[in-house]
């Protein structure tokens, strides 16, 4: 398991446990990952965060056409496979969670699971940290006499 933000591993962990997961990948709604668990090469996660970010976006913009809120997951079976795709709202605005399971487990169990991983989420993320500003107040009239000074005007 690798983690971005070191608050993410325990509730991470509980879920894998409980839920039999074989794949986790949790990301932003932008594609940038903050946890994976299961997969063996960077391309690999890159590419499924790219596409999971890509699906919960276009699903989206399909339930604001028809007219309803958006989806709370996607689930895909397969014979030996299973996938879920579902965002979920945190303190630091929504994420996507990425799972793939086997026949070891069910997607009800995962969905159950998932459920209550994402609360434990919501309940853990400490508050962003502030940042000031990142220009100076007087960034524009430096920057004008650095200009003048360096090309003598």
């Amino acid at each position: 398991m690798r983690v971005l933000e070191g608050w993410v591993s325990g509730p991470l962990s509980r879920f894998l446990d409980e839920s039999a997961a074989r794949l986790v990948l949790l990301m932003t709604s932008s594609g940038q990952v903050v946890a994976q668990h299961g997969f063996t090469r960077s391309v690999d996660v890159m590419s499924a965060a790219a596409l999971g970010a890509g699906i919960m976006a276009s699903t989206g913009e399909l339930a604001h056409l028809m007219g309803s809120p958006r989806f709370g997951a996607l689930v895909h079976q397969g014979t030996e496979q299973g996938l879920l795709l579902s965002g979920f709202d945190t303190p630091r605005g929504r994420w996507i969670g990425l799972v793939a399971f086997g026949p070891e487990s069910s997607v009800g169990i995962v969905q159950l699971f998932f459920q209550q991983f994402t609360d434990e989420i919501a309940a853990a993320t400490p508050p962003e940290e502030q940042r000031g500003p990142v220009l100076a107040e007087n960034f524009e009239h430096e920057l004008n006499a650095s200009l003048r000074a360096l090309f003598g005007r």
